[in-house]
């Protein structure tokens, strides 16, 4: 998230929280659109070392590259205090943020199609290479970073990066390798009503474990492979049980608005943001802020931006806003970006592909779901559930995928419509291997098991 919301009007009940989600509703045939979201964390080529936000040795850091991205962009700059932390396109949505390690966002704006997302991409990279190249930075396009010690990772100047930094030991055993050391892909997507909703939801959170493995990117840390092909989504097993997780209770009778706000109002807070101050209240209640209890900030009460903010803490596989975040996808490859737009938009944005999808998953029942999430960080395509193996799973949702992608029918200049970005996705089904064996073949081969090659070959090209 780029930018914390600005909205002072005091919440006075739980139905304004509902009403929140409520407004993304796409009703009297507005538009659905796509909105993806990309981490890339950065190198200096010159030696393989991580790029603190100052930089180092005389060479300039994160904070040069935002502001050499702000000046070839004209976006405008979000400071933290005196920190500047981001940028923001004043009119389509796009925006670059900061994770804690200095992971590079483009948050895309909200798109048309996959056409779009693409041109958007090249755009980004476009305006990117010429700050990057003066630098002497460069951009790995895997899911966790392979080689730097959490010690060695550079830390961003964000408030709210701090209050988590010293939150997450005390809930979960890997929530500072979430922080500082990971790296995603994710694809933003509108609902027509609260129906389309929870059944974009329950489809979503099915499929994120097939999600994950497809997109398995991740097989290094400290230097070494680590024994899973997706580190990134095993260390998000052990991060904080109250905010992550695959939702169950969305699959249950009634399921809608009104029961994703009583959940997220369950889930600790971490801060309050009051003019530039993040103050930190980690680990206390929502409920208790709208009622002006809050023992940290005793009479203070909630507000709109308040809730925005504290949705923007909650990370299940799938995210409820004014719109669903699919977030179970490793860092990639370009085309692995517009990869997993095409996928969502397929699926999602064609009634025929939807209903389909939910027939295929709707006898898997929570333990099962729950299984699969277990299993994928290890094995992958070769994950079972219902007796069948994901790479035969998968097989089925592409073909879903590219029937709804040509029942779209969005054609770019050479009459190609968006089912020719699943291309990534097919191939690797087909071989049966995800990207991160690919690499292990690699390190074990051509590499001679030194994993500073994957600073040559798994780098984003500018």
């Amino acid at each position: 998230m780029a930018r914390d919301v600005s909205d002072t009007t005091p919440i006075t009940s739980r139905n304004m929280l509902v009403e929140w989600l409520e407004a993304g509703c796409k009703t009297g045939g507005a538009p659905l659109r796509i909105g993806t979201e990309h981490e890339k964390i950065p190198f200096y080529a010159a030696d393989n070392a991580p790029v603190p936000y100052d930089g180092s040795a005389g060479r300039g850091g994160v904070r040069a590259l935002l502001e050499g991205l702000g000046d070839a962009l004209g976006w405008a700059p979000i400071f933290d205090r005196d920190a500047l932390i981001g940028l923001y396109q004043p009119e389509g949505g796009g925006a670059i943020s900061l994770e804690p390690g200095g992971q590079f966002e483009l948050s895309g704006a909200p798109l048309l199609d996959v056409h779009a997302t693409k041109e958007e991409l090249d755009a980004h990279f476009g305006a990117l290479a010429p700050v990057a190249n003066a630098l002497g930075v460069r951009f790995l396009d895997l899911g966790c970073s392979p080689k730097w010690s959490r010690a060695e990772t550079p830390a961003m100047p964000k408030q709210r990066y701090a209050i988590m930094r010293s939150y997450m030991p005390k809930v979960g055993a890997r929530g500072l390798d979430m922080m500082f050391r990971t790296a995603t892909v994710q694809v933003n997507v509108d609902f027509v009503d609260e129906a389309d909703m929870v059944q974009k939801m329950r489809v979503g959170l099915a499929l994120q474990p097939f999600v994950t493995a497809i997109f398995a990117n991740s097989p290094f840390l400290d230097g070494k492979p680590t024994g899973r092909l997706s580190q990134r989504s095993y260390i998000w097993l052990d991060t904080d049980p109250n905010r992550t997780g695959m939702l169950p209770f969305a699959f249950d009778k009634g399921f809608g608005f009104e029961r994703y706000v009583d959940y997220a109002l369950d889930v600790p807070m971490y801060f309050v943001k009051r003019g530039d101050v993040y103050h930190d209240v980690a680990g206390a209640s929502f409920r208790d802020l709208m009622e002006g209890r809050l023992a940290q900030l005793p009479g203070e009460r909630a507000t709109m931006s308040d809730w925005a903010n504290h949705l923007s803490t909650i990370f299940p596989e799938v995210r409820l806003k004014t719109y669903l975040e699919m977030r179970g996808a490793d860092a990639g490859p370009r085309t692995h970006f517009t990869a997993l737009a095409a996928l969502f938009a397929g699926l999602f944005y064609d009634s025929g592909a939807l209903d389909a999808a939910r027939e295929l998953t709707k006898d898997w029942t929570a333990d099962a779901r729950q299984a699969l999430r277990d299993d994928v960080p290890a094995l992958a395509l070769d994950a079972t559930i219902g007796g069948r193996g994901l790479r035969d799973i998968g097989r089925d949702v592409l073909s879903l995928a590219k029937d709804g992608l040509r029942r779209r029918a969005r054609l770019d200049a050479q009459g190609r419509d968006e089912s020719v970005f699943l291309a990534p996705l097919e191939a690797i089904v087909e071989e049966g291997r995800c990207l991160a064996q690919q690499r292990l073949d690699a390190y074990y081969g051509g590499w001679g098991e030194s994993i500073d090659a994957a600073f040559v070959d798994c780098v984003l090209p500018l």
